[in-house]
This record gives C-alpha cells, sequence and structure tokens, in this order.
C-alpha cells in the first residue's frame, strides 16, 4: 500500500492514491442539495474503490478463452449457488403480458440493504458535470433514458411508494458507454456498485452459465448453404421482475433529462444490464421459451433456440431457401410467444431477404436494391461476413504502439523486460517486419459453409486431426472429409490451434505427444458442437516415437508421458491414429510458424492433404508400430537389486543376555561393568595428568 503519487482533494472532496495494487479513491460524501433526513445526518457515508492492475491475469484468461477445448476436460455441474438460483426462478417464474417474469434471484430472502441514496445522489453530480461540458453526451443519454421510459423498461415510483420499511431499497448508480466500434451510447447500471461493504450483485445469485458455447455456434453455422442470422431486441428488457424486488432496482433522474431540475426516483421493472443475474434469467427465459412451446413448433425450430444462439444473437444454416424463408417464419413466433423480437435479419440468399420486412432487417440490408447492389458484409460474433461471396473475411487495422514491452505485451515477456522498456534493435526489425506484413491478411478469406453447392446430401462424415511439433512450438489443424451418395469427396477446413514452445525448454517427443494431445481435446469438442452424425476420427503424426507411446500395452512411462498417453488411450484407439509424411502434414505450419506472405500462398493449411478426397486405400501407408526402445529416457527404469549373503560373527550383546538367568542378574552384572568403566576412566585421567606433571618438572630441571 505504499503510495505511489497523490491527488489532494478539493473542497473537502475524495482525494486518490495510486500503489502498486492500482488507484485507490477514497473520502467523504457530499449532499448535493444540501438537504437530507435526520436518519441521513446521522450517516457517515464513504467511498472507497480501488481498481486493479492485472494484465497479466487479464492475458492468461484470454489465452485460456482462445483454447476452449479444455472445458471439455471435466463436464462443469452446477454449484449448490447455480441449483439454489434455478429452483428460485423456477418457482417465482410467471407470464405478464407475454414476457416472462420473476424474482430477483437474491442469495437470502430475509436481506435488508443500507440507505446508499447519498452515494447515487454523488454519482448523478459527477454526471451532471460531464452533461454540462459535454452537451451531445447529454442528448445522448437523455434519449436513452426517454427510450427506456417509453418502452415500459422503467417507470417512476408514486410518491406514496417512495418509503419502504423493510430495508429493501437499493438505489443504482449509472453511467454511459460508447461502443467502441459503432460508437453508440449504452447506459450501463453499475450493480456492482458499493456501500458500506455491500452492493446488489453481492446479494444475487448469478446462476450457472446457460449460453452456448460461441465456437459450437459458429462451427454450426458453417453447416448450410443458405445461411441467416438476426438478433433479439432488447433481451434482458424483455424479462420482467416480480414488482415486490423492483424497489432494488431504484435509479435517480432528472424529469425529462432537465439537470436543472430537482432528482426524482425512478425503478427497472425488467433485469438491468449491469446485475450479475441478468444474463442467467435472460438466457432461461429464452430457453423456456422453446421449451413450453414445443407442441407448438417444429423441432427443428425448437432446437435453433437451444442450440444456434449465443445470448441475443442467432446463427442459422439450412439446406435449401424454401427452408429458409419457413425457419425465419417459425423462429419469429416463437420468439414473441416469449416476449422476444427478433430483428437485425441478415443472410447471403437475396431470395430470403426479400420476405423480411425492410423495418426488420440489420442497418446494412435495408435500402439495398436486392436485384442489383451487392450484399455487404456483416459482422457476426466478432467475426467478419462477407454475404456476397459467403466467405469469412478479415479486416485488419493495425496499431501504432511504442516499442516498449507494453506496447507488445506479451511477446517479449521471455526476455524480462520492464514493461517500459525499449526492446533490442534485434526484436524491434522482427516486430515491425511482422506488422507491415499483417495488411496482406486482409485479402484472406475462407468459405462458411463446409460443403460447395452443387454437393448432394452427406452419406459419411469424418474428423481429420493432424499434428505436429518443433523447438518453435506444436498445433493441431482440423478437417471434415464428407462423402456425397454419388460418391463424390469433399473436405473443408474446421479449425486451426497453435501454441508457442514453453519458456523451460523440453524434448521433441514430449512436445509431440502434447501436440496429439490438443487434437484429442479437439475432437471430443468437434463431436459435441458440430451435432452431426460422425464417423471415427482418424489422427494423424509424422512422429513414430508418439505413435509407438501410444501403442505401448506393457511399458511404464515417466508421469509426464504417462499421463498424457492415458488421455490419448482414454478417448481413442491405437487403430485410429496414423503415420503422417511431414511433407503432408498441415500441422508443420502452425508448428513452425509462417510469415503472412508464405501463409497467403500456402493452400497446404486450408485445404489439406489431397488424399482427404479418396477412398482409404489411397491414403499415405502408415508405418508399422515399432516397439518403444528399451533405452527410451521417458521409460521407468527397472529397480535392480543386488543380494549378497554373508555370514557375521556372534553379537556380543546377545551373548551377554543368553549368559544370564534372570533379568535382575543380567541388571546387577552391567551395574557393575558400568562401575568398573568409570573407575578405569578416573584411573586413566590420573595417570594422564601424572605424565603431564612429570613431563613439565623435566622440561624445566
Amino acid at each position: 500500500m505504499e503510495p505511489w503519487k497523490v491527488i489532494n482533494s478539493q473542497d473537502s472532496g475524495p482525494y486518490a492514491v495510486r500503489t502498486p495494487l492500482g488507484w485507490i479513491i477514497n473520502g467523504p460524501l457530499r449532499d448535493p442539495n444540501g438537504a437530507c433526513s435526520e436518519m441521513e445526518k446521522q450517516q457517515q457515508v464513504t467511498v472507497n474503490r480501488v481498481s486493479l492492475e492485472t494484465i497479466e491475469e487479464l492475458t492468461r484468461q484470454q489465452y485460456n478463452h482462445d483454447f476452449p477445448e479444455r472445458n471439455c476436460d471435466d463436464k462443469l455441474e452446477m454449484s449448490h449457488e447455480d441449483n439454489l438460483f434455478m429452483e428460485k426462478v423456477t418457482s417465482s417464474l410467471s407470464s405478464i403480458n407475454g414476457h416472462y417474469c420473476m424474482k430477483l434471484p437474491v442469495k437470502h430472502e430475509s436481506v435488508t440493504m443500507p440507505c446508499n441514496k447519498k452515494l447515487a445522489e454523488q454519482r448523478a453530480v459527477n454526471l451532471k458535470r460531464k452533461f454540462q461540458r459535454n452537451p451531445l453526451f447529454h442528448d445522448e443519454y437523455k434519449t436513452f433514458i426517454s427510450n427506456m421510459l417509453e418502452m415500459g423498461y422503467a417507470v417512476q415510483v408514486p410518491n406514496q411508494q417512495l418509503n419502504r420499511p423493510d430495508g429493501r431499497i437499493w438505489y443504482i448508480p449509472h453511467h454511459g458507454v460508447y461502443h467502441p466500434r459503432k460508437k453508440k451510447l449504452r447506459v450501463v447500471f453499475d450493480c456492482a456498485a458499493s456501500f458500506q461493504g455491500t452492493s446488489l450483485n453481492d446479494i444475487l445469485l448469478q446462476g450457472p452459465d446457460l449460453a452456448n458455447s460461441l465456437i459450437g455456434v459458429l462451427t454450426r453455422f458453417r453447416q448450410g448453404p443458405i445461411a441467416m442470422t438476426a438478433d433479439i431486441q432488447a433481451m434482458y428488457h424483455q424479462v420482467k421482475v416480480a414488482n415486490e424486488d423492483t424497489d432494488l432496482l431504484r435509479f435517480l433522474w432528472w424529469p425529462e433529462g432537465d439537470f436543472t431540475r430537482t432528482l426524482e426516483e425512478f425503478k427497472m421493472i425488467v433485469h438491468p444490464f449491469g446485475a450479475t443475474s441478468s444474463p442467467s434469467c435472460a438466457m432461461f427465459a429464452l430457453r423456456r421459451t422453446a421449451e413450453d412451446n414445443q407442441s407448438k413448433s417444429s423441432s427443428e425450430t425448437v432446437e435453433t433456440v437451444l442450440n444456434n444462439f449465443y445470448v441475443d444473437d442467432c446463427l442459422k444454416a439450412v439446406d435449401t431457401t424454401a427452408k429458409a424463408i419457413v425457419m425465419v417464419e417459425e423462429l419469429t413466433a416463437l420468439c414473441a410467444t416469449g416476449g422476444f423480437h427478433l430483428t437485425k435479419w441478415a443472410s447471403n440468399s437475396r431470395e430470403l431477404l426479400a420476405t423480411i420486412p425492410e423495418e426488420e432487417r440489420a442497418k446494412e440490408f435495408k435500402d439495398l436494391d436486392l436485384s442489383n447492389d451487392t450484399l455487404p458484409k456483416e459482422r457476426t460474433l466478432g467475426v467478419q461476413w462477407c454475404t456476397e461471396s459467403d466467405a469469412f473475411t478479415f479486416t485488419i487495422n493495425v496499431k501504432t504502439r511504442p516499442m516498449t514491452r507494453r506496447g507488445l505485451l506479451s511477446v517479449m515477456c521471455k526476455n524480462k523486460l520492464g514493461w517500459d522498456e525499449e526492446i533490442p534493435e534485434e526484436f524491434a526489425r522482427k516486430w515491425k517486419k511482422w506488422l507491415d506484413e499483417l495488411d496482406l491478411l486482409s485479402s484472406f478469406n475462407i468459405n462458411r459453409c463446409i460443403k460447395p453447392p452443387e454437393f448432394k446430401s452427406v452419406i459419411t462424415a469424418k474428423l481429420h486431426h493432424f499434428s505436429d511439433a518443433s523447438e518453435l512450438g506444436y498445433g493441431t489443424v482440423t478437417y471434415l472429409s464428407l462423402k456425397n451418395e454419388e460418391g463424390k469427396f469433399h473436405s473443408a477446413f474446421i479449425i486451426g490451434k497453435a501454441r508457442v514452445a514453453p519458456i523451460k525448454q523440453t524434448t521433441i517427443p514430449r512436445m509431440e505427444l502434447a501436440a496429439a494431445v490438443v487434437a484429442v481435446k479437439m475432437d471430443k469438442m468437434l463431436r459435441k458442437e458440430m451435432q452431426l452424425d460422425l464417423q471415427d476420427s482418424q489422427f494423424w503424426t509424422d512422429s513414430t516415437t508418439v505413435l509407438s507411446y501410444i501403442s505401448s500395452e506393457t511399458h511404464r512411462f515417466k508421469t509426464f508421458v504417462a499421463n498424457r498417453v492415458a488421455i490419448i488411450r482414454d478417448n481413442t484407439k491405437p487403430s485410429q491414429w496414423r503415420y503422417v509424411n511431414t511433407s503432408l502434414n498441415p500441422a508443420d505450419c502452425a508448428s513452425r510458424g509462417l510469415t503472412a506472405e508464405d501463409f497467403m500462398k500456402n493452400e497446404k493449411w486450408i485445404n489439406g492433404p489431397a488424399f482427404l478426397q479418396s477412398l482409404e486405400e489411397s491414403w499415405p501407408e502408415g508405418h508399422e508400430s515399432k516397439p518403444v526402445d528399451q533405452d527410451d529416457v521417458e521409460l521407468k527404469k527397472k529397480l535392480k537389486v543386488n543380494l549378497t549373503l554373508t555370514t557375521s560373527a556372534p553379537c556380543p550383546i546377545n551373548q551377554l543376555i543368553e549368559y544370564y538367568s534372570s533379568w535382575y542378574k543380567l541388571k546387577k552384572a552391567i551395574a557393575w561393568m558400568l562401575r568398573l568403566k568409570e573407575i578405569l576412566l578416573q584411573l586413566s585421567q590420573q595417570r594422564q595428568l601424572i605424565q603431564k606433571t612429570t613431563s613439565m618438572i623435566r622440561s624445566r630441571g
């Protein structure tokens, strides 16, 4: 907590201190109107907020997020609080005017909250200052709140209901946040704002994660030639809050947004954006909409709501335009039964777009001449989708950053440089060259659909996983091989993963084995997410050592190898693993790396090896599995024990014990021996003293 920097208070306001943990703001809160009740006068109001600098932790979380296959290792069961959440929302669920309504999932029904009105008033004063400095911000903020009131998401608290004696009142501060890309203002309710050691989020159950996985939704989005996307309008606000809990969602606002007037009290009557429970409540209501209407809708429409939504975004692909038109109608009707309005439709099919009213299309599709205009690009779950070419593309926007570790983030962490220390010239050149080549990726694209338009009904499908490693890194790449009723084959790139080698050096066989484990985890994840009828997967590696480890039945390996072989054997059979020559292994691109220029020229990574589009008889001949070398460093060595039999002399102590006929005689004999030992030691010491004295007399004489 050593202070690095202090910003002093002004007019008895709060002060700020910067420490190694971040900025700490604390101090008294003033009454903006100069008047308060007797109860409020007696309260000592302070604010204390700590902002932590956790760049390394955020980076670690980002890397973990980039490898979702790790989540397939264990099935995440619901915690006690998750089960409690489900019980509360299920038991309190009702329907009001076509919308689901549920109580706030509080941890304890008897909860009471301290009066935090002064905190909300102080935040309103800060907001007013921003309005005075930025009139445009004020206009956009006022419009947002006005729309909320007009749509019925919030209401003003009647005067007769301002006071509530049971302590279930909480005032939520709010602030405006601009979308970084759309530059659109959203008012966020700060449900994490703390007062006297508590906040609204502290008393709410977060609930289980009911959202589908991002990679699963995107993968299923690639399974049909006719694709469509849509968005639920204000999803959280379509789920109402039970009337007895709405006072926990109060906020302060000026009538008609006129900040020269006195603040008045309003309250949300729907689940607000910012409450920790809102995502789970909204997803529960959406899934309940599908489940409650199973008898009124087709099974595919119900499954679409359950499996093809990522929070409020719907991504769906089907085989024909006629089927797509029906799907849009049924999805819209099904979601409407739960109060959810699907809008912002986009598609790669002009025929489908023509059936959707302009006001319900995505912004870029509203004024299109569907006969002549080129279909625009659509951003879908963070991916650029060119609807005209039906391909995923990339937009490269390299921002200028200083040549420091902070600018390069974790790229230079291995060299243990300081955050703001300039990197060596050698690395600076490499970094600049890498940035300059990134623009080449703007022309890179990959087909959205995993099968070509003319490809007929699929009769077999199989995943092929390739893995490889080098001293630089290791990685995997997966392709889906399809065979249609005419006997034709097609292979499609599904996903690729690359990881850099650990800072602590390890052997190539170990890294090859680590890559094989990633391939197994990818297979486990994809087989679950693709929801296709798949044959047993095929795994390819150019490491004969890995193949010998996997096929070994009797050898005992050291812990690193043993654990990874166990993962592989638990999820695959040795017969699923085959050898592929390095020159044919596309995972070699991931393990050794490619410059952007080389990547654009390399077709092996996206298209995969040619033999995937042929019968198994045409595949490369695999090497026969060789037994593990007995001198392999990963084998546990058998312990050699040499036994030598020797004849020892009789033990004197045993002879002494056996000599005497009773315990008493033995003790008496030992006592005399100890006494004799003591006498002999005394005589020896006296003899040494006499000899020393005699020697001194002689030396003087």
